[in-house]
């Protein structure tokens, strides 16, 4: 009797990449749920790149490893949102200085906010890159040194923050998934940063 072969069905170029959009846009989702907590917003990008990595890497994952890497991302995490918030409340009081007319009020407001903008992508950059047994502090010393050497990956980290800006500001509830799109660019940038 003849042996029949089965041949492994190959999902199409167009099928994988289809597949890791989708993916990449419920991660989004999975994200803003972590936001909740107001300072778990690092632990929520973190677990939802780590996502993304097992899932480019064609790794196993699904909602009960993304909660487990957000419980052990928050362990550490938490006071790096609330480090964020308390730069973002200083940026606001230099914006309201600014906007007050007072002498230098606006260079202060300016670096205020590059400042701000610069911060949030080397916390993208950190997320990007966290693993359970790293330490947010060594993460977001390198993620501020990546940050300035590579000013490409960091200015398309802040094209994907423009993009859920504009969702958001055009349909609100689309800034919600895109939320995963700057999560995928932040590991891209990673990625070709390893890479080079």
């Amino acid at each position: 009797m003849a042996q029949a072969r089965v041949k492994a069905r190959k999902e199409s170029v167009f099928g994988e990449r289809f597949s890791v959009f989708a993916e990449t846009l419920l991660t989004g989702v999975w994200i803003a749920v972590g936001c909740l907590g107001v300072v778990t917003y690092p632990a929520a990008f973190a677990a939802g790149a780590r996502h993304l990595r097992r899932r480019i890497g064609h790794e196993g994952g699904g909602w009960r490893e993304f909660v487990a890497d957000f419980r052990a991302a928050v362990r550490g995490g938490w006071a790096a949102g609330l480090a964020g918030w308390a730069v973002a409340a200083a940026v606001w009081v230099d914006v309201l200085a600014a906007r007050a007319g007072l002498p230098g009020g606006r260079f202060v407001g300016a670096v205020g906010l590059f400042a701000l903008i610069g911060l949030t992508v080397a916390l993208l950059r950190a997320a990007a890159v966290w693993t359970p047994d790293a330490s947010w502090r060594a993460l977001l010393a390198d993620a501020v040194r990546r940050t300035v050497l590579d000013p490409a990956g960091s200015f398309l980290i802040v094209g994907g923050l423009a993009v859920v800006a504009l969702s958001g500001a055009f349909v609100t509830p689309l800034a919600v998934p895109v939320l995963g799109a700057v999560a995928a660019a932040a590991v891209a940038v990673e990625e070709r940063y390893r890479r080079r």
